[in-house]
């Protein structure tokens, strides 16, 4: 029996490689979690008093540094701190997931030959990576910001979370498992929000700097397209925000999302939809400049270490 002979051809080759080596130069999945973890860090005082803002009802006597100062004057400086480890479980659950899915959907549905990504394919990949990313981390944002928000409470209603691992076991026991996916509809619409601009601008920006000839692949790069992310990303998601914030804080049983936006709007006016903007850009925008540049220099490391 003759032996049957296999034959490649060129264009079948070209993709076998362009397979390889697109498995090769992949970034790990979790490296977009490792990122955004450092950036809360930086990013966590400025989100406290962002959530204390906005469960302020009415006009607020104090704004974003005023709010810090109080927090520090009458809890002490570290709780500016409250509710650290519930951030990190939340960056390491939905940033891990939406960055890394993100970057897995661009490389199946982008070209396959090297050429400009389309923004719409970037924002179709934003979006369903925000949306897989919300679902993911909804758990341990509801855990944080009720830390975040436990101490401009009375002490008789405080719930007092030793750490996020004991809030998620707290609000199961008291309240249910079905309490960790509060807010899970405005939450998911501001991950998609937030990926699909955060992301896709940060990519376009950096694609348009680098088409200059005044910018090259550098830090100076990084930060200026993070900067313009971050502004972009905290606009387009302020109303939701303010939304899932105060559906998270709730407890037992509440209105749903648009319930909540038209009682805002009709107690508190529209532009309570953009309550704690400042502090809101303030935290993202830091965030959202350490979390790339950082991003940026692991994925130098892991490239270098294949």
């Amino acid at each position: 029996m003759a032996a049957t002979a296999t034959t490649t051809t060129p264009g079948a080759q070209i993709h076998l490689q362009a397979v390889k080596q697109s498995q090769q130069t992949r970034d790990p999945f979790w490296l977009g979690g490792a990122a955004s973890c450092s950036a809360a860090f930086v990013s966590h005082p400025f989100d406290l008093a962002k959530v204390r803002m906005q469960t302020t009802h009415g006009a607020s006597s104090h704004g974003m540094i005023g709010t810090m100062i109080n927090v520090a004057r009458h809890e002490g400086i570290l709780s500016l701190y409250n509710g650290l480890s519930a951030s990190l479980l939340r960056q390491g659950t939905y940033s891990t997931v939406r960055f890394g899915t993100y970057d897995v959907l661009k490389e199946k549905f982008g070209p396959k030959d090297g050429s400009k990504i389309p923004v719409s394919t970037m924002l179709m990949c934003g979006v369903l990576a925000g949306c897989v990313g919300g679902g993911f981390g909804n758990p341990a944002d509801v855990v944080n910001i009720r830390m975040v928000n436990d101490g401009k409470l009375p002490v008789e209603q405080r719930r007092n979370y030793k750490h996020a691992f004991d809030g998620l076991y707290r609000i199961i026991k008291d309240e249910g498992p079905s309490q960790l996916m509060r807010g899970l509809g405005p939450n998911m619409y501001r991950a998609v929000l937030m990926t699909s601009s955060q992301l896709v601008s940060y990519d376009e920006f950096k694609r348009l700097l680098l088409s200059t000839p005044w910018f090259k692949d550098n830090l100076v790069t990084h930060f200026g397209s993070s900067l313009l992310a971050g502004l972009v990303a905290t606009t387009v998601c302020a109303p939701l925000d303010v939304l899932k914030t105060r559906i998270m804080n709730s407890s037992g049983s509440s209105a749903g999302a648009s319930h909540m936006f038209f009682h805002i709007i009709k107690t508190e006016g529209p532009l309570a939809l953009f309550k704690g903007w400042l502090p809101a850009f303030l935290r993202l925008g830091p965030h959202t400049i350490v979390t790339f540049m950082v991003l940026e220099q692991l994925k130098i490391i892991v490239h270098q270490r294949k």
